[in-house]
């Protein structure tokens, strides 16, 4: 019998399903979910799990406005901007709602708006935070708190350069820290002397699997059919209607949304697209001092450091503070090669990064988690229609930079599917360009 606590991943039993076009990608075990799920619900109390039951309220229903494959951050997100709008959806999650398998979980996710990665980001990021507020408003959840991000690096650092110009082009509130100021403002750190520091003031974090539940209670109360632990085996798409099997039977509607996470490379490999997936360690570790990593005298943190980037947040419970490496790992084919157990190996990099750069933070570690980054190799996302059926719309390759877009991610998928594009800026992010051919005037730098 498998525990709650045992990770039942993907392709668990080297089975394999179809894809729309007849590509074979990763299964489960079925037993062995199903085992997963009687586990998971013994423990529950009965009243708790209800509100959760509501998810499988249209069952019996097989024709839908919008089909959503993936309900985690992104699907969850787009599933409810759907239902606001009017249609009838139905996302379909193949593992339990708020599972650990993917990439939306871990307690919190970073929010920023003086984006290194790239200037163009900004205004998605005006419009993510506006979205979010709205969320806690219709749903009385408190889902996104305000915290100082400290970006450390070299002057000629791309961390470091990429605020500096999103804060200048989009004047955005950001202190400069030199070497000095650094260590009298945050003595916790013990960055070399060529580091510097940028203080955003507009940033935060949000309470990840919250944001992920509430999307979903909000789309199920529009009338919207949740559908946890069904797989899907095979998708298939013509000019008028997909269709979508799954272990529970078969889906029509006029579009479909695929927001899959790890899992899309396998959907859409054929193509060629060249999505990729990396396995991350999210770390909780009782710092030396808890006092001094409190939220009010430690911030958010990012690092590009000689041993890689990192970022942590400040203790907000007992697990202490949470730290982890960004990048540096391995890029694997899918999630099914990768190992969900965490072990002594998997600590060296974040020792040695604790060690040199934040030793009070260097004590015993009371909880870890593994994360899977889906990748492009440019490490912007995807956002566009399906390169062969103008009814079916991808988004995908977060590149471990995602969540915090998850509102406002909802909402351009909700435009494709509705008229085909989107007034917000996408251009971007378009599919094409992962086989070297995007617009020409929207090309990546």
């Amino acid at each position: 019998m498998i525990t709650p606590h045992q990770r039942v991943g993907p392709n668990s039993d080297g089975k394999e399903s179809m894809t729309g076009s007849g590509k074979a990608i990763p299964s489960v075990n079925r037993l062995r979910v199903f085992e997963f799920i009687l586990a998971r619900n013994a423990s529950r109390d009965l009243e708790n799990y209800c509100p959760l039951a509501i998810s499988y309220n249209f069952r019996m229903k097989n024709t839908f406005d919008i089909i959503v494959i993936g309900a985690g951050g992104m699907g969850s997100a787009t599933a409810f901007e759907l239902s606001r709008r009017g249609h009838s959806v139905l996302a379909l999650e193949q593992y339990q709602l708020g599972h650990l398998f993917g990439s939306s979980h871990g307690h919190t996710r970073i929010i920023r708006k003086a984006y290194y990665e790239h200037p163009d980001y900004v205004p998605l990021l005006h419009r993510a935070y506006e979205r979010w507020h709205d969320l806690e408003q219709r749903t009385g959840r408190h889902l996104l708190t305000s915290c100082g991000c400290l970006s450390l690096g070299t002057l000629q650092s791309e961390l470091v350069r990429g605020v500096m110009a999103s804060a200048s082009q989009h004047r955005l509130n950001v202190d400069y820290l030199d070497s000095a100021a650094l260590k009298t403002t945050y003595p916790q750190f013990t960055m070399p002397g060529n580091f510097v520091g940028l203080l955003e003031h507009g940033a935060g974090f949000l309470y990840v699997e919250d944001c992920v539940q509430a999307h979903l209670d909000a789309a199920i109360e529009l009338g919207a059919s949740i559908h946890a632990e069904e797989p899907v085996l095979n998708w298939s798409a013509n000019r008028d209607t997909v269709e979508v099997t799954t272990v529970q039977g078969t889906y029509s509607a006029a579009k479909l949304i695929i927001t899959a996470g790890p899992w899309l490379p396998e959907l859409l490999r054929e193509f060629g697209y060249p999505f990729t997936v990396m396995r991350q360690i999210m770390w909780w570790i009782n710092p030396i001092g808890a006092a001094a990593f409190r939220r009010d005298r430690f911030p958010i943190f990012i690092s590009e450091t000689p041993e890689g980037y990192f970022y942590g947040l400040p203790m907000l419970d007992q697990r202490g503070v949470k730290v982890a490496r960004h990048y540096g790992a391995e890029e694997l084919g899918g999630p099914n090669e990768v190992d969900g157990n965490v072990g002594e190996q998997d600590e060296a990099p974040l020792r040695d990064f604790l060690g040199k750069y934040l030793p009070g933070v260097n004590g015993d570690v009371s909880d870890a988690q593994t994360c899977i980054y889906t990748l492009t190799p440019d490490r912007h996302f995807v956002m566009d229609a399906h390169p062969e059926h103008a009814n079916v719309f991808i988004a995908g390759g977060f590149s471990g930079h995602g969540f915090k877009f998850a509102s406002v991610i909802g909402e351009i998928m909700a435009d494709f599917a509705e008229k085909g594009g989107t007034d917000l800026p996408v251009g971007m992010f378009n599919i094409g360009r992962l086989l070297g051919n995007p617009p020409a005037d929207e090309a990546v730098e």
